[in-house]
């Protein structure tokens, strides 16, 4: 068997609370990045005196990858590329923080998928099932015109599987000078998942009249892809096979791991 590779714990990464949830295998951190469409990107804004004190938050698209290594798995050491637009405030400030002679701008990416609904008797029980990730690292502007096409093809991709080589090309000089390439050296991370049935109290448990009154249990989120609708302007005929496809797989994923979920918690209880 393989090697399986792993985030160091540190003061920084190390899920504390409910330590047993936390999750520090590359696999698992990076896939949920790659399926997440939403990442939070957040920084401090300390290299712009023109901003108030106030950590930033930006919702924010991005995929994990090696320009170094294009074959590189999910499974090994990857970089996250960020799509924004060139002179947005984040990438001014990574350029400030080169400037300054710090290894890049350091921020935090993160990730949540719901995946349910815990009802307790209690409000105060009342939970989610879910599976999150924090990275942590340092972002440099990407220049080399060839690593940029390569965090525009790997983003691209990350929304619809093989769309790149299904759209517009060769990108235009406007396609890549107005384009920010933002590359995120990740220095650590860790994700967390909670798969557990609906928990009450013991008093709660055995109030049996209460029980008879209020419903208890799971509720189901997917997030699943809806059928594709043209634009206006679209003169293709039908839907491409390779949208179809990568709608087909992403549903079925889902599903899969909602069923299991379910599974897992008709079972424990």
């Amino acid at each position: 068997m393989g090697r399986t590779f792993e985030y160091p714990k540190t003061s920084l990464n190390t899920v504390n609370r409910r330590g047993h949830r936390g999750k520090y295998d590359l696999e698992t951190i990076h896939t949920l990045i790659n399926t997440s469409l939403v990442l939070n990107v957040s920084f401090a804004p300390g290299f712009d005196s023109n901003l108030d004190d106030f950590p930033v938050i930006l919702p924010m698209i991005g995929a994990m990858g090696s320009f170094a290594n294009p074959s590189a798995g999910l499974d090994e050491p990857l970089d996250c590329y960020l799509h924004g637009y060139v002179s947005s405030r984040l990438n001014n400030l990574v350029r400030k923080a080169c400037e300054a002679g710090k290894p890049g701008l350091p921020l935090c990416l993160s990730a949540t998928k719901v995946d349910g609904l815990l009802l307790a008797l209690s409000g105060f029980n009342h939970s989610y099932d879910y599976r999150s990730v924090v990275l942590y690292g340092y972002a440099n502007i990407v220049t080399d015109p060839e690593e940029i096409l390569y965090g525009m093809r790997i983003i691209t991709d990350k929304v619809v599987r093989g769309r790149w080589e299904n759209s517009r090309l060769p990108p235009t000089k406007a396609d890549i000078t107005s384009t920010g390439i933002v590359r995120v050296a990740i220095k650590t991370g860790s994700g967390k998942v909670k798969a557990d049935p609906p928990g009450d109290d013991k008093a709660d448990l055995e109030d049996g009249e209460m029980r008879q009154r209020v419903w208890a249990g799971f509720v189901p989120v997917t997030e699943t892809l809806g059928e594709p609708v043209p634009a206006v302007y679209n003169r293709v005929n039908g839907i491409p096979t390779y949208i179809s496809q990568h709608r087909q797989d992403v549903n079925e994923a889902v599903q899969t791991y909602s069923e299991e979920l379910v599974q897992k918690v008709l079972q424990a209880e």
